[in-house]
């Protein structure tokens, strides 16, 4: 049994930390938060029941933000903590039961928890001088001036009693309606839509370009105090009184409580009228209210034991599944999805969700017609629970996967043993799979160029303007004219024309790895793209790296590397390249695209537990700055950097006689102090 609970536990981790690398570092979760508490939650039972695998660099145990390596990094002077979380009443009573032991008859401050990106505010002197993002706690990114583009944020703080030094915590997000709007204009555009507003908060406040931010009509609520000086706080709401004297965002929407029954009462009058703020909350924050008696309850390794986050359910409705019907991708895989009575559910209304394969459906047990459960957390894409058994008819009818692709006619099958996805095998001309890579070249997700959307995409394959995506930047002024799409209504040049030929003219210098993410290799995206770009610096070596070589670099594997290498050996993917390089798109690594290469052909094995990385992070750090991360020590291992509890990589070194490094001199590498 505990052997199955190490596994499990292991199983966890791995799972944990790669969502919060996807979350807090990509804003680009892949599941729901309902879905990442149930992982945590899972994890922490485990954890009590089995004490004797606690690790000490457990997700359980840590803030759990993390960082990437596009801006500069700096320590927080105090530590910004984690929120723990309860999901029901029952579990919001435990937390009363341990706070009132042993401070009884507090007094709790309830306010709204914010969907958005946390944020230190460094004021000195009255000025603001820092903005850091959580990170891990300890250490943020630095987006001070991106920050600075927030309208509602004094630069200054006002009034007559300025505080030397004062680190005020908050939530930068994207109002629901400035949302709305800006997926809209994208939408327009053609251009990729962002998943929900927490994510376009984070996505904005990480511009490298301040502009980018400004554009964006965020806003910021601050909710706490870090370290301080020439201040002084008897309680939290004396703290947010004091903090709206200095001239900042406070929320009005807190509430000191006297009694349980009090808080409880908030929790259910904001879950009945969520949507009607400004901006999304996925619940609400308990704090007790006095600061004596929160330092007397202190803190676990990541979170206040004074302070608790109750999170709301997921909001669940119920609609009719019209249809079941099936999407074909870029990469060509069959996906079915529910086709239903149009239902509004989290603030918006849909009418499909994804179903995401057979296995699916007969696990849910879905029939066409049913009555089903609709579930919709703070993401775009709704997801059927299950079906309501009471209201069958008896009319119901099981969904079929289709035989034959329905845009091309070709048989589906599943490309490898045991994948549970089907795939349409026709790649190179099916229409709906050249319709989907040709909108996902545009995407801001690969080379990001204007016009070209769904509507310029299918324009220019009706219209027989090209035939693949090879003659994508071959396009001209003549060609665009035989497109309604692209003309006005007297047959003259319209703006999309003059757009598109300048985006693609742009697009010919985007970074290497983007022209990698736009091939459509299966399984590579930007992380793994630039893992490539930065170990071989041009598509040429890529193409010629071995199974091999390309499985050693640590975040890609065998899979991707058998997909990348099998990708190269087909002719019209050749040709791809062959005529994008033609038409001169830039097929090297750019010097501009660049951090400084103080790691250049370097490799790095990195075994045990570092302070300031996550493994994901570790080996994007590495790569960005020009050395390879590879999995396994050899000969031509330059450094392995030993974290805490290293495993039997640090033995192997020690076998080769491969210097052996810790955190504090791999830093001074990277900083070019070699």
């Amino acid at each position: 049994m505990t052997n199955q609970a190490r596994h499990r536990i292991s199983e966890l981790t791995k799972e944990i930390r790669d969502h919060q690398f996807k979350y807090y570092v990509l804003d680009a979760p892949t599941i729901t938060d309902a879905q990442f508490d149930s992982l945590l939650k899972e994890l922490q039972a485990l954890e009590a029941k089995h004490p004797e695998l606690l690790e000490p660099d457990s997700p359980t145990l840590g803030v759990g933000g993390g960082f990437s390596t596009t801006f500069d990094q700096h320590d927080h002077i105090e530590k910004m903590m984690s929120l723990d979380n309860v999901f029901d009443i029952e579990e919001l009573a435990a937390w009363f039961d341990r706070v009132e032991k042993e401070s009884p008859n507090p007094k709790y401050l309830c306010e709204l928890k914010v969907d958005g990106l946390a944020i230190n505010l460094l004021y000195e002197n009255g000025q603001l001088t820092r903005a850091l993002t959580r990170g891990n706690g300890v250490t943020g990114e630095d987006v001070t001036l991106n920050v600075k583009t927030i309208a509602g944020l004094p630069h200054s703080l006002a009034g007559k009693k300025i505080p030397s030094l004062i680190e005020i915590r908050g939530e930068v997000f994207l109002p629901v309606a400035a949302f709305n709007q800006l997926n809209e204009e994208l939408e327009e555009a053609g251009k990729q839509l962002f998943a929900n507003p927490r994510n376009c908060a984070a996505g904005s406040l990480r511009q490298k370009d301040p502009r980018i931010t400004a554009s964006r009509a965020l806003d910021v609520v601050v909710h706490g105090v870090g370290a301080n000086e020439g201040i002084s706080f008897v309680s939290q709401s004396d703290a947010y009184s004091q903090l709206k004297s200095l001239g900042m965002p406070t929320s009005e929407r807190y509430k000191v409580c006297g009694t349980r029954s009090e808080v409880k009462e908030f929790i259910e009058y904001y879950n009945e009228h969520r949507h009607d703020v400004e901006h999304e909350i996925d619940g609400v924050v308990i704090k007790v209210d006095d600061l004596a008696e929160q330092k007397k309850l202190g803190f676990t390794s990541r979170a206040p034991k004074w302070a608790i986050a109750y999170k709301y359910p997921p909001e669940e409705v119920t609609t009719k599944l019209l249809d079941i019907k099936v999407s074909v991708g870029r990469t060509g895989r069959v996906t079915p999805f529910a086709f239903m009575e149009p239902v509004k559910v989290a603030g918006s209304t849909v009418t499909n969700a994804t179903l995401h394969n057979q296995e699916e459906i007969e696990r849910k047990g879905v029939l066409i017609g049913d009555t089903v459960i609709i579930r919709k957390a703070g993401d775009v894409i709704p997801e059927v629970l299950g079906p309501v058994l009471d209201k069958r008819t008896g009319k119901e009818r099981a969904f079929v996967m289709p035989t034959n692709c329905p845009e091309c006619g070709s048989e589906l099958r599943a490309i490898t043993t045991g994948d549970v996805d089907i795939r349409c095998p026709n790649t190179q001309s099916c229409p709906a799979q050249l319709r989907e890579r040709i909108y996902y070249i545009g995407s801001r997700a690969a080379l990001d160029i204007d016009v070209l959307g769904l509507e310029a995409a299918i324009a220019l394959l009706n219209d027989q303007i090209i035939t693949d995506e090879s003659e994508l930047f071959d396009l001209t002024t003549e060609s665009l004219t035989r497109s309604e799409f692209f003309t006005k209504k007297d047959g003259s040049t319209g703006k999309n024309t003059e757009k598109l030929l300048a985006a693609l003219e742009t697009a010919k210098t985007r970074p290497l790895w983007r022209i990698i993410v736009a091939l459509s290799i299966r399984h590579v995206g930007p992380i793994a793209a630039k893992s490539l770009a930065n170990n071989f610096g041009s598509m040429d070596a890529i193409s010629k790296a071995s199974v091999a070589e390309l499985s050693d670099i640590d975040g890609l594997g065998e899979t991707i590397a058998q997909s990348i290498v099998e990708w190269f050996t087909v002719d019209w993917h050749r040709n791809i390249i062959k005529k994008w390089e033609a038409a001169g798109v830039v097929m090297q690594a750019q010097a501009g695209e660049q951090l400084p290469q103080t790691l250049a052909n370097l490799t790095f094995v990195v075994t045990g537990g570092l302070e300031n990385f996550t493994r994901d992070s570790i080996a994007e750090t590495i790569t960005v700055h020009g050395g390879k991360a590879a999995a396994a020590v050899s000969k031509k291992t330059d450094y392995v950097l030993v974290g805490s509890d290293p495993g039997s990589k640090l033995a192997k070194a020690q076998e080769l006689g491969v210097p052996i490094i810790d955190e504090a001199r791999f830093l001074e590498l990277l900083a070019g102090r070699g």
